[in-house]
């Protein structure tokens, strides 16, 4: 599968196609729009090594940058996040059990292509990437409008804004179609969601526009 036919099918997920009845069949989940739903493993990701050598996207600076301020917002050393930036047709994450808040350039992976069909993820860098990757890099592709998102997985977080925000109807698997399913049809109008029991999810087009929503949302902890 090329990148433009993932993308594209991968935008399938934001369009309001749920409440029509059709049978829509992939390895991830069997769906019956409107009638049942029945969930089948997912294959496990594989990852393949475009190179082994660390990406020197200049972007990279302003993720570590943006990292780096979330203790302000009262983020604690026990909470962790994921963060990710799309650029052109590729997507900086950051790698698997990596602190975003202490990230260096070392701790960001390349992600230049990715098959959601056969959860095969084509990377640079010297660590395998987080396992929301497969997630960010569908929503960011399915979505002309979101180029960055910040996912912070913190029950005191939910709580602290639960009512107050868009919330997932179903507890998801991370890293699964199905996960990226849910967070798309919840994220329809507004960019920052919580996902139920686990956290909070920020997108925008771009970082600054995240750090913004972080200030409105959960401001500067004195």
């Amino acid at each position: 599968m090329t990148l433009k036919s993932a993308a594209k099918a991968a935008s399938e997920f934001s369009k309001p196609f749920f409440l029509k009845r059709q049978k829509i069949k992939n390895p991830f989940c069997v769906i019956e729009c409107g009638m049942t739903e029945k969930i089948l493993p997912s294959p496990a990701l594989q990852t393949v090594f475009v190179s082994r050598e660390i990406s020197n996207c200049p972007l990279i600076s302003d993720m570590i940058q943006l990292g780096r301020s979330l203790k302000q917002y009262g983020i604690t050393d026990n909470e962790s996040g994921m963060l990710s930036l799309n650029y052109g047709k590729r997507m900086l994450i950051n790698a698997k059990n990596v602190d975003i808040k202490t990230m260096t350039q070392q701790d960001v992976v390349e992600i230049v292509d990715y098959d959601p069909l056969k959860n095969i993820m084509m990377v640079i860098g010297s660590k395998d990437p987080c396992r929301e990757a497969p997630v960010h890099w569908i929503i960011q592709k399915a979505r002309h409008d979101i180029n960055a998102l910040l996912q912070i997985n913190s029950i005191t977080i939910y709580k602290k804004l639960e009512g107050m925000l868009p919330t997932t109807e179903k507890e998801t698997q991370p890293g699964t179609l199905e996960r990226a399913k849910e967070i798309l049809r919840t994220a329809r109008k507004e960019k920052t969601i919580a996902i139920r029991n686990e956290g909070v999810l920020f997108a925008g087009m771009q970082l600054r526009e995240i750090q913004k929503a972080l200030e409105n949302q959960l401001g500067e902890q004195k």
